[in-house]
């Protein structure tokens, strides 16, 4: 049934709530001052209410990665996780969660035991899924990043993502949108790797493969800023965080409209979201059926 394209719909974006990053980002000290997330709390709450009230509904949430900040075996991370379990079991029942893993979730340099952990918790680190003729896939985009740990893994996803590809074609969908936790480049396909992209070669030969396909937009967390930019007519989209801020925008969230023939987005601060919902021009879009 979600094959079939039924007219405008949108979604949710949010990435990197990371319960723990704000007390450690003040204090300076990441690897252990991760043990109060009290304002990050705080803030999922205000995400959750906000998206509750929406009308119409959106058609899910997703949460783009970097869920809690405790990395791996550290100390404070079941108590993180539990508490955004807490936090988000309040959204409406009638709006689906997507959870798309974070290099805080498997670590930097992942390993099989990371994996299934994160699996254990939160559901599949790789899936796909429709929703009214447009198809959506969640990757794993640290076996990107660094695959030394867990190079088979990262061959399985390779094939999975080929045969996902080959689906979509066959199925004729209207749109392709992928969701990751690492940009593949945060303003230029071609700037210079760092802890915030992925590296040149990898990246490239993504971008290639994902411009084949006819894939229309790669959407990110992992910068705590808002970034993007192009590459050959797939938009790269990089959304802020709902938790810490590492540059000059506000705790929000994206909402994203996909049309017959375009996909329209906007960040909203949590503010200005709960206190006054989408924008006419968004919601005129989604009242256009076709």
């Amino acid at each position: 049934d979600e094959y079939q394209w039924k007219g405008p719909f949108y979604f949710i974006q949010g990435a990197d709530p990371q319960f723990g990053l704000m007390k450690a980002w003040a204090i300076g000290d990441i690897k252990n001052g991760d043990d109060e997330w009290g304002e990050e709390i705080k803030l999922a709450e205000q995400a959750v209410q906000a998206i509750n009230k929406l009308n119409p509904k959106p058609k899910f949430f997703v949460l783009c990665g970097d869920l809690i900040h405790g990395m791996p075996g550290t100390q404070w991370r079941k108590d993180q996780e539990q508490d955004l379990k807490n936090v988000l079991k309040n959204t409406d029942q009638d709006i689906p969660l997507v959870f798309v893993s974070g290099n805080h979730d498997i670590g930097n340099t992942p390993t099989k035991e990371t994996i299934d952990n994160y699996c254990k918790n939160w559901g599949d680190d790789y899936f796909s899924f429709w929703v009214g003729g447009v198809f959506f896939l969640v990757l794993n985009s640290q076996l990107y990043f660094d695959s030394s740990k867990c190079p088979d893994l990262k061959q399985v996803q390779d094939v999975w993502l080929n045969e996902q590809l080959a689906v979509a074609e066959k199925h004729k969908c209207k749109h392709i949108i992928v969701f990751q936790h690492i940009p593949l480049f945060l303003r230029k396909p071609d700037e210079d790797h760092d802890y915030f992209n992925l590296e040149k070669s990898v990246r490239q030969e993504i971008m290639e493969k994902f411009h084949k396909a006819g894939i229309k937009a790669v959407f990110s967390g992992h910068y705590h800023r808002n970034a993007g930019g192009s590459y050959r007519g797939l938009e790269m989209v990089v959304s802020s965080a709902i938790g810490c801020q590492l540059g000059e925008d506000t705790h929000g969230l994206r909402v994203v409209v996909v049309t017959d023939e375009k996909i329209v987005h906007r960040y909203y601060s949590l503010n200005e979201l709960s206190s006054q919902g989408i924008e006419k021009e968004l919601l005129d879009m989604l009242a256009k059926q076709n």
